[in-house]
């Protein structure tokens, strides 16, 4: 006999899981109490819970593999729900237990009753709230494929504390049927042959690569087929990473936030082939506009993410790894030199307007030294606010990985997520860049990284404002300011002493490259303030 608590545990273990994240309670105890028994499972105690998810999320997204979180009933699993919006909305795969309160107890509103399965309805994939302990091998099973196949994401997994003490008698869980469940990835062909043909006899065809291709594996496929076809690639802000950033075929990031000649080459091109991304509002503003001039081919591995902002000429469902595979193997060495040099000389037009204040770094020149200074397979994990803008836009790819959210925008993503990245390969140097709004949010999680001895390196890039919220009321409600000053700040050379970090303070861009080097050679963790102007902005 086994309890429901005990086949929670096994069936992670069965499934591969060697590290998860919580923050137990009450209602999760049985399944805690069974955790401690094994050793094959690390635990990670988080300092809240909506960390638990943003680290596995760090985790998943470096591994491939669905990341695992844990919480209690009522605020613990409430508190998670942010996150499991967050990781919904970047299709990042997810196992999320949380506890329940007894069977016989739920609707009667008692300590610490939520309706965890309605609450989390409209951002996971799939939830099950557990009946029967019986069940409990069939539903990990299922949890892990479901999260992990199709267009990825969170599945939940809500358990109630009677189900977690009861016992059954152990069984396999048998294959995965699931009816009406049947993710399509090989693409069809005969649509396959009309892109070919499209692009073929296109004079200005273009690749827009998105979070997808990375979540999908199919970043070298997307590469060959752009370098055999001869076709430029312009990203989203998930997509950065698919190409170096120096690749004479890559413009850029496009986007309101992004490079105003990748904004032209969309604009410019006869037909796009839009893969792995939904193309929402921050991606192309006026669609209108493009549905126009361009033939659009959408790919993606959801059919509702298929034209949900955009019109498309030709839609193709399937995974990009099969169907840029596929078309690797059927295209034909591509010439669009005109076309590439025309791109060239648009990005030479460009001019950045901005001015950044010279007595403060230029959280620009910033970005690039100390991403060119990372380690070539480093992973930079940029928060939310002016410092992504600013990270996205002037990130050096190498064979590392760049990491945000972007579906969302959640605060406080970078300190957990980079946790749960670096958990995934110790040997790997992970940075992760926050403004000090974005600190504040999860600055408890330095409690984390003390006692699970996790060496991440963590730059606040300060300017005493939440600074995307100040530019946006700069420019819309003239300067008319609002709850926007962080006045009260700590001090943060005696929150990295309070936690054994050292700590380094950067406010000349002639100290860069040297402060840079210091704090990256730390062979543990440690904080990095790097001081901006307080009204440089994103854009000019």
């Amino acid at each position: 006999m086994i309890t429901g608590a005990q086949a929670l545990v096994n069936g992670l273990r069965d499934q591969g899981v060697s590290v998860c994240f919580g923050y137990p309670g009450v209602a999760i105890a049985p399944f805690y109490d069974c955790l401690a028994q094994q050793t094959e499972i690390r635990h990670i105690l988080v300092r809240t819970e909506q960390s638990a998810g943003h680290a596995a999320s760090g985790y998943a997204r470096m591994t491939g593999k669905p990341g695992v979180c844990i919480t209690t009933s009522g605020p613990g699993a409430t508190n998670l729900m942010t996150a499991l919006a967050t990781a919904y909305a970047d299709s990042v795969p997810l196992i999320a237990i949380t506890g329940q309160v007894s069977s016989q107890l739920l609707g009667h509103d008692v300590f610490q009753e939520v309706d965890t399965t309605g609450t989390a309805e409209a951002f996971v994939k799939y939830s099950y709230l557990v009946k029967n302990a019986a069940d409990i091998p069939r539903i990990i099973k299922e949890a892990f494929y479901i999260a992990n196949s199709g267009r990825k994401g969170p599945v939940l997994i809500d358990v109630p504390v009677d189900i977690q003490k009861s016992s059954f008698k152990e069984y396999e869980p048998g294959e995965i049927n699931l009816r009406g469940y049947k993710p399509y990835t090989k693409g069809n062909s005969v649509q396959i042959a009309k892109i070919l043909k499209l692009l073929d006899k296109a004079k200005h065809p273009l690749i827009c690569v998105g979070g997808g291709v990375i979540l999908g594996d199919a970043i070298s496929e997307v590469r060959q087929f752009a370098e055999k076809t001869n076709i430029p690639v312009v990203s989203t802000m998930m997509g950065i990473g698919v190409m170096p950033k120096n690749h004479p075929l890559y413009f850029g990031m496009l986007g309101s936030n992004g490079k105003p000649y990748a904004n032209r080459a969309v604009l410019k091109s006869d037909v796009m082939v839009i893969v792995g991304a939904r193309v929402a509002d921050r991606a192309i503003t006026t669609p209108n506009n493009v549905e126009k001039n361009t033939t659009i081919i959408h790919i993606d591995i959801d059919t509702a993410e298929i034209g949900k902002n955009m019109g498309f000429t030709i839609p193709l469902v399937g995974d990009a790894k099969y169907i840029f595979g596929e078309m690797l193997e059927k295209s034909e060495v591509g010439n669009h030199r005109g076309w590439i040099e025309e791109l060239q000389e648009i990005k030479k037009s460009c001019v950045d307007p901005r001015v950044f204040h010279d007595e403060y770094v230029n959280p620009c020149r910033f970005v690039q030294i100390l991403s060119d200074k990372m380690d070539d397979n480093a992973v930079y994990v940029a928060d939310v606010g002016q410092n992504q803008m600013w990270s996205a836009d002037n990130y050096i790819t190498k064979r590392g990985r760049f990491l945000t959210t972007g579906g969302q925008g959640t605060m406080g993503y970078s300190i957990p997520a980079a946790i749960g990245a670096k958990l995934s390969d110790e040997n790997r140097q992970v940075v992760a860049v926050c403004g000090d709004g974005g600190f504040q949010m999860s600055m408890m999680e330095l409690g984390t990284m003390r006692q699970h001895h996790v060496p991440i390196k963590i730059v606040i890039i300060q300017n005493n404002y939440l600074g995307l919220v100040r530019e946006y009321q700069h420019k819309t409600y003239h300067d008319r300011y609002m709850a926007v000053s962080l006045e009260g700040s700590p001090d943060y050379e005696k929150i990295a002493e309070a936690y054994g970090m050292p700590y380094y303070y950067l406010e000349k861009n002639e100290d860069i490259e040297k402060t840079v080097d210091e704090f990256l050679a730390e062979k543990g963790a440690a904080l990095m303030v790097c001081r901006v102007y307080e009204l440089d902005q994103v854009k000019g």
